[in-house]
């Protein structure tokens, strides 16, 4: 769950049996996904699996929780998404048993290691869409498109508005503060740092700080700690047990920030997944960083 910024999709389908008829005057169901393929739903696909935690997010935030068959082992948020099925993976999955949850609809993260499930599943009746979510406005998107597939455009533009009128609250309250910069570790051995093509570098602008890695157009990017050092950030955000370890470690205290303690934990739960809790990811930023600024 580290970074990604990743995350992806949405599926369409081919029913295994007999699905609701679209109801009439609703808007075409017609998507290109990130795959290059174009998909027409005429129904309303009734048994789901989505294997990716943001759009299992999404799904269940639109109304179409209740007609997932299948998840993903990292799918946990909403509980409700505990009761769905298991299906292993998200990346290279396990096509077996995608088939076996006989589903109208298949939701793939667009990544290459992806894309031969996706053909299996195509070659069996399965319509299957795949999206990546990097960005702020991919999760926008990607959350409109999935209203259109399940049939309830109006409810996904809802959520696009409640979230984005939570980020724009923050932007809005950060605005005219001091931008210190900040590092957000992501991994270690090797180090890796979350980069300007991620949405986490997006949630940390708006929170009123910025990325000393926004520079790399990328997610994230693997560097070196001699690079870090010589970045100088004022602040290292990272999740609780790796400021813990980074606390603790000799070698980062070559970073001005660790040694005089400008360290802050972040809810990985919350911040590193571009989903529904965008607008609480950019206010837990702004909280650390800014502290009362926003009401």
């Amino acid at each position: 769950m580290r970074l990604i910024s990743i995350l992806l999709i949405s599926i369409v389908a081919f029913a295994c049996r007999e699905a609701p008829p679209r109801a009439a005057g609703a808007a075409s169901a017609a998507v290109v996904d990130d795959f290059g393929a174009t998909i027409d739903v005429g129904r309303v696909p009734t048994r789901i699996v989505s294997l990716n935690p943001t759009t299992t997010e999404i799904l269940f935030a639109v109304g179409a929780g209740s007609r997932l068959v299948g998840r993903t082992t990292y799918d946990i948020f909403p509980d409700s998404a505990k009761a769905v099925p298991d299906l292993g993976p998200g990346i290279r999955p396990n096509v077996e048993a995608i088939l076996g949850a006989r589903p109208d609809l298949v939701i793939l993260y667009a990544s290459s290691d992806n894309k031969p499930a996706a053909d299996r599943l195509r070659a069996a009746g399965i319509a299957v869409v795949g999206f990546k979510i990097d960005s702020i406005e991919q999760f926008r998107r990607v959350t409109r498109l999935l209203g259109r597939l399940t049939g309830d455009s109006a409810r996904a533009a809802h959520l696009v508005d409640t979230v984005s009128a939570t980020i724009e609250r923050v932007r809005a309250a950060t605005a005219p503060l001091p931008r210190p910069t900040a590092f957000i570790h992501a991994w270690d051995k090797p180090v890796i740092a979350i980069a300007g093509g991620s949405f986490m570098s997006e949630l940390l602008e708006i929170a009123g700080a910025r990325n000393v890695y926004a520079n790399v157009p990328l997610p994230s990017v693997t560097v070196t700690l001699e690079d870090v050092v010589a970045r100088d950030p004022q602040f290292v955000l990272a999740t609780r047990d790796e400021i813990a370890r980074i606390g603790a470690s000799p070698a980062w205290r070559a970073l001005r920030a660790v040694r005089e303690g400008r360290m802050m934990a972040y809810d990985a739960d919350v911040v590193a997944r571009p989903s529904v809790r965008l607008g609480m990811a950019a206010r837990q930023f702004a909280d650390l960083l800014h502290p009362g600024a926003v009401r």
